[in-house]
């Protein structure tokens, strides 16, 4: 005889959670600018040093970061193509000119 008890898992009555789209894509996000195609990712933190290619400077261990690669290198370079950068010279890049590749 089937048990009459509803399974606590899912209950029905239980309101909608929408899909967390960053959690579920790993933070990455496609960014369009006039330097071309960007895929990013937000970046909590490492345990290695990286220089990054905006101001020049070391982004320390554990500091928090993004991480951008060229959306046609995806294929080509792979993680040769990918860059380190501090949030703020991420964002101030387009500002100052050319970037570095």
């Amino acid at each position: 005889m089937p048990s009459s008890r509803r399974s606590s898992k899912r209950p029905y009555a239980a309101p909608h959670v929408p899909l967390d789209v960053d959690r579920a894509t790993g933070g990455r996000r496609a960014e369009s600018a006039p330097d071309g195609e960007w895929v990013v990712q937000h970046v909590r933190g490492s345990e290695r040093e990286y220089r990054c290619p905006g101001c020049d400077q070391v982004i320390a261990p554990g500091t928090a970061h993004v991480v951008a690669w060229r959306e046609d290198d995806l294929l080509g370079a792979g993680v040769e193509g990918r860059r380190h950068w501090h949030a703020a010279c991420w964002q101030a890049r387009t500002r100052r000119g050319p970037t570095r590749r």
